[in-house]
């Protein structure tokens, strides 16, 4: 009689400790940001009534984004990147108090919120690429994609939950009031991470010697010569301008015909479909190729995209968009994983950094170009006798908001095309065969120094 086979050992499911303490904190905050953005916004809406200078608050948030990430990122590769967590909530925390105290005392002015939206934007690019450069430092490489879908679905939780408190929390209590919330948020953060150790990364001392900037141009060398990274952070980014287009475009599509209580529906379930994807990621660990999960997912996304444009139907645009944003995070986990991966730890930092710059970027282009091209180009062109009005109006209709809808159909399309043509090219298509870096294993708690 033979002996039967031996058992397979069963995959461990249980993300670590710090690791789920450090999402903790971090969603905390987000909830809070997203709490105190929104006030912000309305309150600079109440106080001017000029969309123009609340349009000024997003481009004073890209901004620091778009200079000052490269530096960021060499500083994070070279600092403790607990401890620039835990500056960065200190700091955010006092400019929430601060801003609290000027409102109360009577004294705020536009440009205060201009100057914190800088400011904040500023920490941000410090905290992100240490919070992504963490995440590999305290999950097991296999373990990865289900770390980047709870940490997408915690942002998607903040998307969710921040705007949706902020208005009661407006209705039943004054401005400062959010503001000290999102203050103690940061408070939350910070005794998250100090019961947590993310261990210091080593490296080379002939760069800690060199000068920060230096240092940047090192990541972005690193991106540079990885054709399969290079070429994916293309997509992704193309991906980010599709993306600001249609979230300026996407309210007035929705008002041109229904309510303003209909798009408020709208983006409650593109939120629910982005909480529910970030959650199936976690639990089922995403697609087996990661790069799959970007291009494929980013295939089918870009024509459910176009999808909002063809008819003017909410049902069809709630049902499209639920499934849009429930792909988002397999999308976004899957190319963060793949980053984590591949790009050696001691450049994370960096290489994220580069990854923010032309995000934001490319959202930025998006943000300026969606208007102007919507109101002197699209809506005329399918207004009744506009150019288009016989052609392309006899397929998705004319009249008020059937330019915006052809640019949906327009720029989806054209996302799905960017990534079929990045799936064809070997070196992109082949990233998930690219040997890992070698990256420290994840501590034991019993061994492990503390990082500060």
């Amino acid at each position: 009689m033979t002996a039967p086979p031996p058992m397979q050992p069963r995959r461990r499911l249980a993300l670590s400790r710090d690791f789920v303490l450090l999402w903790i904190g971090q969603m905390m905050s987000g909830i809070g940001s997203r709490l105190s953005s929104f006030a912000l916004g309305l309150w600079v809406l109440r106080t001017t009534g000029s969309t123009t200078q609340f349009a000024i608050t997003f481009i004073a948030t890209a901004l620091p984004a778009i200079f000052f990430a490269p530096l960021a990122g060499a500083l994070v590769d070279r600092w403790d990147r607990r401890r620039i967590l835990m500056g960065c909530d200190v700091l955010s925390a006092m400019l929430m108090g601060a801003l609290a105290l000027l409102l109360t005392s009577g004294h705020l002015a536009i440009w205060h919120v201009y100057a914190v939206a800088a400011l904040t934007s500023l920490l941000d690019t410090f905290r992100t690429p240490a919070f992504l450069a963490s995440v590999p430092l305290l999950v097991k490489a296999d373990q990865l994609p289900r770390a980047n879908g709870l940490v997408h679905s915690g942002d998607a939780a903040a998307s969710i939950v921040g705007p949706l408190l902020a208005g009661f929390l407006i209705a039943t209590m004054d401005f400062q009031g959010v503001l000290l919330i999102d203050a103690l948020t940061f408070v939350v953060s910070l005794l998250t991470l100090g019961l947590i150790v993310i261990p210091r990364v080593a490296g080379h001392e002939e760069e800690r010697r060199a000068s920060p900037w230096i240092e940047a141009m090192k990541g972005l060398q690193y991106v540079r010569n990885q054709p399969g990274l290079s070429g994916l952070l293309k997509v992704y980014g193309y991906n980010h301008f599709v993306f600001a287009v249609a979230s300026v475009l996407i309210a007035p599509l929705l008002l041109s015909f229904t309510t303003t209580e209909w798009v408020g529906v709208q983006y409650a379930i593109s939120g629910v479909g982005l909480l529910l994807g970030g959650l199936a990621v976690t639990l089922t660990g995403g697609p087996a190729r990661r790069v799959d999960g970007v291009l494929l997912f980013s295939m089918a996304g870009g024509v459910l995209l176009a999808g909002h444009g063809v008819y003017p139907a909410f049902a069809l645009i709630a049902v499209f968009g639920f499934a849009l944003f429930s792909m988002l995070p397999v999308i976004d986990a899957s190319n963060n994983s793949l980053w984590q991966s591949k790009v050696p730890a001691h450049l994370q930092g960096r290489c994220f950094a580069i990854q923010d710059v032309v995000l934001n970027a490319s959202m930025a282009l998006g943000y300026c170009l969606a208007g102007p091209l919507s109101d002197y180009a699209f809506e005329p062109m399918l207004r009744e006798g506009g150019w288009l009005a016989g052609s392309v109006g006899s397929v998705i209709g004319v009249g008020p908001g059937r330019g915006i809808g052809l640019m949906f159909v327009l720029i989806g399309l054209s996302m799905s095309f960017v990534a079929l043509r990045a799936y064809l090219v070997p070196s992109i298509r082949r990233i998930d065969d690219m040997e890992d870096a070698v990256a420290p294993e994840p501590h034991n708690r019993a061994l492990a120094e503390p990082s500060c």
